[in-house]
């Protein structure tokens, strides 16, 4: 019997990949595809959808190409994606009518601010969506777009309009346009969905004026959602997840109380807490991790909206290095400690500050300051804002943490994870594969078409290193209570 393959499809912030598995959860090869940010004004972030789309085409034939293999030997396709990104297209072309408004996009953030001036709306948001009233998320998005582009209000009312996040676009163009559907992960990131009810929430509709027609179907996140066709060959796409979920999926972290941290354009930390919802009163997100064979599972999220982000703006923003696998070298070339801190609050400042208002921020420097020390620094806010989330998680949950799964591309950098572990003063573990997110879609897609079950997921994840705290614990306090001076004098920056 020959081999099978998974497609797994991770389009992302800032590009599009697609990793092929083997039928024993082995990567067989990977596709990438930067894509381009678009920057009209001040806090503003777009994409074009056409491009995301196409280039995720493109990587999904240029891994079959390049590893020969046909696509009748794949099994199934499963879909990950960049959350919470808007698009909003014409039903009957298929064309967007504005660019995607990317999860980092802030140009909502003073009507938020009006919402948030309601407590009653406050708390049912928190409630029943699990969120908190942010531009981050897509609702708001969608409500700017209809306000906004000429004749969006009323072809939405004529019910000519579909709203998508990534996974759905994707989806929509996959099936020629015959499914516009999303999963309980991703319809959990809008700020439209009631978490509890599992269903679009009526009042948040009516709240934001957005017709319920434009919204796609909600399934669970191993489904057979619809089919790829490629010359006579129909694959499945049976499984979809948002990033941070996948990623949560693919670390096996199966059991209440398991948690992961994501090192990617953002940083993103998830704690299992089982089926039922737990509610922060950390500034914690309650949503949904994934939905399985009728039964859904909830997790707490913190989410840094900037992390390899901050890396990335050194070596193109600051030129400061040329690849961002330098940045470890550069780090470890300061001697001593730095009193050096970056706070990358670029797009605001996540959980549990929630500061739309907060600007990036550099503190400490002196005559001798140089580039290492700010690379260092950078590297090391990373660290710091994911202990941010964590000791929140752990008061939310009442759980402490023993050890930490990561993934993501910069928990390559082993500067940074041994940092990390040091300001946690716990274990921190790296998988043997580091692409969790992929390896998450791709679990959902075989399971969806009885490839694997849970348990063989279990026994596929190895550890690749671990890190053990090696820091004195006064040290430790005195440098991360430093960092909270440098976070509360970033914050409430960008005023009216």
């Amino acid at each position: 019997m020959s081999k099978k393959y998974i497609l797994a499809l991770d389009q992302g912030t800032t590009s599009s990949r697609t990793v092929l598995f083997d039928d024993t959860g082995k990567i067989y090869g990977i596709s990438q595809k930067e894509t381009e940010q678009i920057y009209p004004k001040h806090g503003w972030v777009e994409q074009n959808a056409v491009e995301i789309y196409q280039s995720q085409l493109e990587t999904m034939h240029n891994v079959m190409r390049d590893q020969n293999i046909d696509f009748k030997d794949v099994l199934s396709i499963g879909i990950t994606n960049q959350r919470e990104t808007t698009i909003v297209w014409n039903k009957k072309t298929g064309e967007p009518i504005y660019n995607a408004i990317v999860w980092q996009d802030v140009r909502t953030s003073k009507y938020c601010k009006e919402l948030k001036a309601d407590v009653n709306l406050n708390q049912y948001v928190h409630f029943n969506t699990g969120l908190v009233i942010d531009s981050y998320f897509s609702a708001t998005k969608i409500k700017w777009i209809l306000d906004n582009v000429p004749k969006a209000r009323e072809m939405s009312k004529n019910d000519q309009l579909l709203f998508g996040t990534v996974d759905t676009w994707l989806l929509w163009n996959l099936t020629k346009g015959k499914v516009h559907a999303t999963d309980y992960s991703n319809a959990s990131r809008t700020m439209l969905y009631n978490i509890k009810d599992l269903e679009w929430d009526q009042q948040m509709l009516e709240r934001l004026d957005i017709p319920a027609s434009m919204l796609p179907q909600v399934r669970p996140s191993s489904f057979h959602f619809g089919d790829f066709s490629f010359d006579e060959h129909v694959i499945p796409i049976n499984g979809i997840a948002g990033d941070q979920q996948a990623a949560l999926f693919g670390q096996a972290c199966f059991k209440k109380g398991e948690t992961k941290n994501t090192y990617g354009t953002g940083c993103f930390l998830l704690m299992n807490t089982g089926k039922k919802p737990k509610f922060s009163s950390n500034g914690l997100l309650t949503t949904i991790a994934w939905g399985i064979d009728g039964k859904v599972q909830y997790a707490l999220e913190g989410s840094v909206f900037i992390a390899g982000a901050a890396i990335q703006w050194l070596r193109d923003g600051l030129q400061l290095i040329d690849h961002a696998k330098d940045s470890e070298y550069f780090a470890n070339q300061v001697d001593g400690d730095s009193s050096v801190y970056v706070v990358p609050a670029f797009a605001g400042l996540g959980a549990p500050y929630w500061d739309m208002d907060a600007r990036g921020s550099i503190f400490g420097l002196t005559r001798d300051t140089g580039k290492n020390h700010l690379i260092k620094a950078t590297l090391e806010s990373l660290a710091y804002r994911s202990k941010d989330l964590i000791l929140a998680m752990e008061e939310d949950s009442g759980v402490p943490l023993t050890s930490l799964k990561v993934d993501g591309g910069a928990c390559a950098n082993n500067y940074l994870m041994q940092f990390q572990a040091d300001m946690l003063n716990t274990k921190v573990e790296r998988a043997e594969i580091i692409e969790s997110t992929a390896l998450g879609a791709a679990y959902l897609a075989g399971i969806g078409v009885g490839l694997w079950k849970k348990e063989d997921i279990l026994k596929n994840r190895k550890i690749e290193k671990e890190f053990h705290p090696a820091m004195e614990e006064e040290k430790r306090v005195k440098m991360y209570a430093t960092w909270k001076k440098a976070v509360s004098r970033s914050m409430d920056w960008e005023t009216d």
